[in-house]
């Protein structure tokens, strides 16, 4: 794997792993600055709704995070493919379901991951 697809994907990695820590601990407090959109009395009442996805989140960080530390050049090229992949669906799917701003801030890093893998 190239030096640019391990940066991308330590990019995408860390996005998912600050969503992560914004979802899981931090969703009354800070969350409450981040997701502007959403009502504030909503965030109590979505708090374990937020754990979970945060969760999620956390587990793709994890399976990119993973994918840098193998030494099978094919093996850590299509674990990377697969969990970026999967970024990249849930990118689509909040674009079309909350706001078109999650396809930027997931769907785009995660393309571009995919892209330098194939560089």
């Amino acid at each position: 794997m190239s030096i640019l697809s391990q940066i991308i994907i330590g990019l995408v990695a860390f996005i998912h792993l600050y969503i992560f820590w914004l979802e899981m601990f931090v969703w009354t407090t800070v969350g409450r600055k981040v997701f502007k959109t959403i009502p504030s009395d909503m965030f109590d009442k979505t708090k374990v709704m937020a754990a979970n996805q945060g969760l999620y989140n956390g587990f793709l960080a994890a399976g990119l995070i993973w994918s840098l530390f193998i030494t099978d050049g094919i093996w850590s090229k299509n674990i990377a493919l697969f969990f970026l992949n999967c970024v990249l669906i849930a990118g689509i799917y909040g674009a079309f379901s909350v706001s078109k701003k999650i396809f930027f801030i997931q769907g785009i890093p995660a393309i571009l991951g995919i892209l330098s893998l194939f560089l």
